[in-house]
């Protein structure tokens, strides 16, 4: 009996030190669907993400700089296109997709990369 709770305690001891304890959370995501468009007569903005940059329109950009940026003066309803280079993974689009929540106003369509 006592050689059995010992190996409880190394096995509750293992998977404590082998666990994550982060904290997960959702990018909501919709399909796109049919209807009409939503008419704007502003100009869409166009984000190229990299593996290692950041680009929108063209310009160099860093996420930390995306509040002193153009998205943050767009009007409601902008169209904002996201254009995924090669080898850029799940987490750096979901890290954009998180710092793009912070502009309700954008309409932010990915692209397929």
């Amino acid at each position: 009996m006592t050689s059995l709770i010992d190996v409880i305690f190394l096995l509750l001891l293992f998977f404590m030190l082998t666990s994550t304890f982060s904290k997960f959370a959702e990018v909501e995501i919709a399909a796109a669907g049919s209807g009409t468009p939503i008419k704007s007569d502003s100009k869409p903005l166009f984000l190229n993400l990299e593996v290692s940059a950041l680009r929108l329109n063209g310009d160099a950009l860093d996420f930390a700089g995306l509040g002193t940026s153009a998205l943050a003066q767009a009007e409601a309803g902008t169209s904002v296109l996201v254009s995924l280079g090669s080898g850029v993974d799940a987490q750096r689009l979901t890290d954009l997709l998180v710092a793009l929540r912070s502009f309700p106003a954008l309409r932010v369509t990915v692209l397929g990369g």
